[in-house]
C-alpha cells in the first residue's frame, strides 16, 4: 500500500512538472519564500502625499519601483533640513541599500531625469548605484512636448489641463506601437530610430494650423541626457523584479497621480494617460496579480485637484482659500494653485473598491487644526436624483450632500502617540473608516518623516 501511494505521488509530481508547475513547487521548498510586492497609490486626484509615505516605508524594502506616469509627478520628500521633489526617480532613493527601478509603465524624460539625478548626487547620494532603468519604458522626445502643447492649444476652452510634459503623446506612441524605449538607446541604430519618429511627429505638428515651433531647439540637450542615461544600469525590469521576489526580497510599488485620474476608471477625459490604479503595478512592472501583497491607499483629509474636470466638493470661499494656504496647495511640478474642497467619501469608497485597498493612510489632517466645523461628502444628488456612486458622465450635475463634524481645534503636528489625539479627530477618522470599510493605519501630521503616526 505504501509503495502504491509512493508511485502515485511520483506520477502526480511528473504531471505537475509536465504542466509547468515544477518551478513554483520547487520555490515553495527552497530556502526563500516568494515575497509579495506591496503597492502605494493615491486615492484622489493626485498630490495626496505619496512621496513622503514611500520615503517613510522604503527603509523596509530593498526595492522601490515606479510603475506608471512620468515627470508630471511631483513627490515631495522632507527629512531633517532637506526637502526634495522627485519627478521620475522612485522615492526610496534616499535610503541606503535600496534599489530604485523606473519600470516599463513609466514614460521617461531623459532631460528631467538627468537634472534630477544630478541634484540628488549633489546631496551625496550615490544615485547611479541606487537607480536602475527598465528597458521597456518608453522615452519622451522633445517633439512629444511640442505635440502636447499643440494639442492643448487646439482644444481651447475644452483643454484637459495637461502639464505639457509630453506624457500623453508619448503614451499615444506606445499604444500605436511606434515609440522609442530605453532599451533602444543601447542599440547601434538608435539615431535612425529617433530620426524616424521625430519625422512622424513633425508631420503631425504641421497639421496644427498656426502652431509655430522649433523642432531642433532642445534636441542637443536631449541627446546629452540620453548619453547620461546610458551610464545607468539598464535591465529587463520584469525579470529583475520577479527574480528579486523569488529570492525573498520585498518590493514597494510606487504609483503617481491618483485613482480618479486613471485612464480607464478616472473621470474621463479629464484623466492622465496611464493606469494609476493597483492593476497598473502589474502591467507597469510585469508582475502577476498573485504577487501583489498589501495595497496602501493614500488620501488627504480633504480634497485637491489640479487642472480641469469635475470636483463636487470644491470650495470657492474663504474656507477653500484657507485649505490652499495652510496646506501649501500648489503643484510640485507646475506651481499651479490647486483647487480645494471637503473630503469626498463617495469618491474615496470608489477608489478603495477598484484598488482593493487593505490599509488607508491619511495625510494633512493638521491643515484643518483651526477649523470650527469640518464636512465630508456622504452622498450626491446627480441630475436631481440621490446617488452614492461616482457617475459615468463627467458633465452630470452633482450636488454634494454633507455630514458635519466638530473641529478638533488642537495642533496635531507634535502628536506622536495615538492616545494623545483629540476625540473630535478620532471621531472623524472613525467615521471615514466606517464609511469606506477599510482601517486608517497611518496618519501623517506634517511633512517630515518623523511626523508620522502608525496606529
Amino acid at each position: 500500500m505504501v509503495a502504491k501511494v509512493f508511485i502515485l505521488a511520483q506520477r502526480a509530481k511528473t504531471i505537475l512538472l509536465f504542466l509547468g508547475f515544477g518551478r513554483s513547487c520547487y520555490l515553495r521548498k527552497s530556502k526563500y519564500s516568494t515575497m509579495k510586492a506591496d503597492v502605494v497609490l493615491g486615492l484622489q486626484w493626485g498630490d495626496e502625499g505619496k512621496g513622503k509615505i514611500v520615503d517613510v516605508l522604503a527603509g523596509r524594502y530593498p526595492i522601490v519601483a515606479r510603475f506608471q506616469g512620468g515627470s508630471n509627478a511631483g513627490h515631495s520628500i522632507h527629512f531633517g533640513n532637506t526637502s526634495f521633489v522627485l519627478h521620475t526617480v522612485p522615492s526610496g532613493v534616499f535610503h541606503e541599500g535600496t534599489t530604485n527601478i523606473i519600470g516599463n509603465g513609466v514614460v521617461f524624460d531623459p532631460v528631467i531625469f538627468k537634472k534630477e539625478c544630478e541634484d540628488i548626487a549633489a546631496l551625496g547620494v550615490p544615485v547611479k548605484e541606487r537607480v536602475v532603468l527598465a528597458k521597456r519604458a518608453n522615452v519622451i522626445l522633445p517633439t512629444h512636448k511640442l505635440l502636447d502643447a499643440a494639442s492643448e492649444s487646439a482644444m481651447g476652452k475644452g483643454k484637459i489641463g495637461s502639464t505639457l510634459k509630453g506624457i500623453g503623446p508619448c503614451y499615444t506612441d506606445k499604444t500605436a506601437r511606434r515609440g522609442l524605449r530605453i532599451g533602444d538607446i543601447l542599440e547601434p541604430d538608435f539615431m535612425e530610430r529617433f530620426k524616424a519618429l521625430k519625422a512622424k511627429h513633425i508631420d503631425e505638428l504641421n497639421q496644427y494650423g498656426g502652431f509655430t515651433y522649433d523642432a531642433e531647439e532642445h534636441e542637443q540637450k536631449w541627446l546629452d541626457a540620453i548619453e547620461y542615461a546610458r551610464g545607468f544600469r539598464v535591465v529587463d525590469g520584469e525579470y529583475f523584479i520577479n527574480e528579486a521576489l523569488e529570492e525573498g526580497k520585498g518590493c514597494l510599488c510606487e504609483g503617481a497621480q491618483g485613482t480618479l485620474l486613471d485612464v480607464d476608471f478616472g473621470e474621463y477625459p479629464f484623466v492622465t494617460s496611464s493606469s494609476t490604479i493597483c492593476a497598473g503595478a502589474c502591467t507597469g512592472l510585469g508582475l502577476p496579480p498573485k504577487s501583489i501583497g498589501t495595497v496602501y491607499g493614500i488620501f488627504k483629509a480633504y480634497c485637491t485637484r489640479v487642472g480641469s474636470g469635475p470636483f463636487p466638493t470644491e470650495l470657492f470661499d474663504d474656507t477653500g482659500e484657507t485649505l490652499r494656504k495652510n496646506g501649501m496647495e500648489y503643484g510640485a511640478t507646475t506651481g499651479r494653485p490647486r483647487r480645494t474642497g471637503w473630503l469626498d467619501l463617495i469618491a474615496l469608497k470608489y477608489a478603495v473598491m477598484v484598488n482593493g485597498v487593505d490599509e488607508l493612510i491619511m495625510m494633512k489632517a493638521d491643515v484643518m487644526d483651526a477649523f470650527d466645523k469640518i464636512k465630508a461628502c456622504t452622498g450626491y444628488i446627480v441630475n436631481g436624483k440621490p446617488s452614492i456612486q461616482v457617475p459615468f458622465n463627467t458633465d452630470a450635475s452633482i450636488l454634494p450632500q454633507y455630514t458635519e463634524f466638530e473641529g478638533w481645534k488642537t495642533p496635531l503636528s507634535g502628536i506622536r502617540n495615538e492616545k494623545d489625539l483629540p476625540e473630535a479627530f478620532k471621531d472623524y477618522v472613525s467615521f471615514i473608516e466606517k464609511s469606506v470599510g477599510v482601517p486608517v493605519k497611518v496618519i501623517s501630521l506634517g511633512p517630515d518623516r518623523d511626523q508620522t503616526l502608525f496606529r
